[in-house]
Parts: structure tokens; sequence; C-alpha cells
């Protein structure tokens, strides 16, 4: 019943996801962060099997710092991205693959440029310009296609985010009460309110 949400304006990649954490009819728990910050410019957010997602997030979150001591650089979002992909890709072909889908928002400082990257459980990415995993696929993705563009300021992603909360309150049979909500640009990662 999760759902992750992923925009990128002129300057800024703007990234939600939802603090439920519920199993079957039961909600567990109303603060579940699903978001690790990877860097100062890159964020990922995740969902899927509990046990899965927390290990695997934590898992790439300390070999990016790893890979910053060792070599005294950041990298970048699109590095990764494609580094989390592996990663996965090579859980899949073990006995005990991961069971989780991401987003990983991020803005690369060299290049100027905001990204989001679109990962799913099989290894599979994509660079998009919007995105959603989760339920929140099924009713956002056409309102996120109809309404973004390139140029985007953050007050019109913030705009957009929030037509996509209120799709979800208005058309989903789960109440998702709470976001997470933060943005990413050339400055690094802030938390914000919708």
């Amino acid at each position: 019943m999760e759902c992750l949400f992923g925009i990128t304006g002129k300057d800024y990649t703007l990234v939600a996801a939802d603090t439920t954490s519920a199993r079957s009819i039961v909600v567990m728990k109303g603060t579940e962060d699903k978001s690790r910050r990877l860097n100062d410019h890159t964020v990922m957010l995740f969902t899927g099997e509990p046990g899965d997602t927390v290990n695997f997030a934590e898992y790439i979150q300390r070999n990016i710092k790893l890979y910053k001591i060792r070599n005294d650089i950041d990298l970048s979002p699109r590095a990764t991205a494609n580094f989390t992909r592996r990663e996965l890709a090579e859980s899949l072909r073990s006995r005990h693959p991961y069971a989780v889908n991401m987003l990983l928002g991020g803005f690369d400082t060299k290049t100027n440029k905001p990204e989001l990257y679109w990962v799913d459980y099989l290894g599979a990415m994509a660079s998009l310009p919007y995105g959603a995993q989760g339920y929140g696929a099924y009713f956002c993705t056409s309102l996120m296609d109809r309404y973004h563009f390139a140029d985007m300021n953050l007050e019109e992603g913030k705009d957009l985010m929030r037509k996509c909360i209120q799709e979800l309150k208005t058309r989903f049979i789960v109440n998702l009460p709470k976001f997470k909500v933060q943005v990413i640009t050339k400055d690094g990662t802030q938390e914000i309110e919708l």
C-alpha cells in the first residue's frame, strides 16, 4: 500500500514517500521513513518487503559513504543509480534476492541538472522526468503526464505533488495521511512541507 513519487523541474528534484507502515489490514506505524539520504545531492526512496527495504537501503547508503571516504568524491545521482541497479541485479541471481522498488532523485552538480531514476526489484532502471512506485503509480502517472513540463519552478512542482496526493486521498481506498517530501537542489537536500 506504499506510494513513492518524484518529479524533476528546472533546477530541482522533488520526491515524496508516504509514512505509513502496514501489513495486511493493520497499520503498524504512521511515521515510517521510506527514504535514505545517500549524499548531499542524492536521495533514495524505497518500497517493498519491510526487512528487505531497510536492509538494502542501509547497505547502499553505507557503500556510497565508503566510496566517498576511499576516493574523496561523491558519486553523481547517475552513478549511484547504476551502482544500485547492479547490486539489485546481482542479488536477483543469488539465493536471497531483495524485493525492493526504488526512486533515486538527485541533482548533478557537474552538469547542473536534476535527475530521477526509477529502479525495480528486477534490476531494471530508467531515467525519467517524473515517476511513481507502488499503488500511487496507478493514480498519479496520468496526472504527472498531463501537468509536468521540463521548466517547472519549485512552486509549480509542489502544486503538482499536491495534486497527486489529493488524487490518492480521493480515489485510493487506503488512507495515506502523511507524506515526507524532500527537495534536492544544487545547495543540497531539504525536507519541506506541502
